[in-house]
């Protein structure tokens, strides 16, 4: 047990990434991108290939980031550009992912045993929650500058933010690939970690990011963007540990994709459910007020007959 729990929390470490990249379309840019099955698979390739060919993990690392920086761009052009719906643009450029990660890669499957990657000599829980607060801190930054600023303002009021001079085109191509980047980065790390890279690794990331981001911000609160980043980490690592006691208590790992539906519907409606009892205890509260004002007009009539 004890073993599965470490096992989760490295990694929920890694998926952090990935959500804090599927971040910042959903929630900022109000983007609904699916380019992240592919882009994931993606940085997973990029990373082995040059990993198996004997190039350096950092360097591996660095250019899967890039590639997937690449594909998240090619997205928000087909969008901005082309004039695509952005979901419809998100599917097409998955779809083509497929072929060009198939392309990367030459095969289906490439194992990393018995060489040097970046998490060969590193204590994952020790070394990653390091990583995890510097690209935290580092997206916080930028979400602080002017182009960070207006990122959130084009997710907000696109129409309102252009009306003051901004591109949004630009901002919407450079939000989708920053998030596809991290998306990129996060598979490379993960296939690093895992000691493979295959071609379905990125089936489903979409799923869990989203789930990641609203377990956090169900539990853990968003009004900030200090609070939501830090939310969709710890939501990453609790969505983790949800599938490791998941797979505890007998469910099968092909009951997985299931159990994640599952949670995001439940994240999804805890909000509405804890309105509606706010609600319910607001109109118990009046009613009970009502009723003692009630009581006390009718005691002050009987006194005065």
């Amino acid at each position: 047990m004890g073993d599965a729990i470490l096992g989760s929390l490295e990694l929920g470490l890694f998926y952090a990434i990935m959500a804090l990249g599927v971040y910042i379309t959903f929630r900022i840019l109000d983007f609904p991108d699916l380019t992240v099955d592919g882009s994931f698979t993606t940085g997973g390739a990029i990373a082995a290939v040059m990993i198996s060919h004997g190039s350096s993990p950092l360097l591996a690392t660095l250019c899967a980031f890039i590639g997937g920086m690449l594909a998240g761009a090619c997205t928000g052009l087909l969008h901005t550009k082309a004039k695509i719906n952005s979901l419809l643009a998100g599917i097409l450029m998955m779809i083509a992912l497929y072929s060009i990660n198939l392309r990367i890669m030459g095969k289906a499957n490439i194992p990393l045993l018995g060489v040097d990657t970046l998490i060969t000599n590193i204590s994952v829980l020790c070394v990653m929650p390091f990583v995890i607060i510097a690209l935290k801190l580092a997206m916080d930054w930028f979400l602080h500058t002017d182009l960070g600023l207006a990122l959130r303002a084009t997710g907000d009021n696109k129409r309102m933010i252009r009306s003051f001079g901004v591109n949004t085109d630009n901002t919407i191509i450079v939000g989708v690939s920053l998030s596809n980047g991290m998306v990129a980065l996060s598979g490379a790390l993960i296939a690093q970690y895992s000691a493979f890279a295959e071609i379905t690794m990125g089936v489903g990331m979409i799923v869990i990011g989203l789930a990641s981001v609203i377990i956090g911000e169900a539990i853990f609160g968003a009004r900030t963007v200090f609070r939501a980043t830090l939310s969709v980490i710890l939501g990453a690592i609790v969505y983790r540990l949800v599938v490791a006691l998941a797979l505890r208590v007998g469910l099968e790992a092909t009951d997985m994709k299931l159990m994640t539906a599952l949670i995001v519907i439940v994240a999804l409606s805890l909000p509405m459910i804890r309105t509606r009892l706010k609600q319910k205890a607001v109109i118990r509260k009046r009613t009970s007020q009502l009723e003692q004002l009630n009581g006390l007009a009718e005691t002050k009539g009987g006194g005065n007959r």
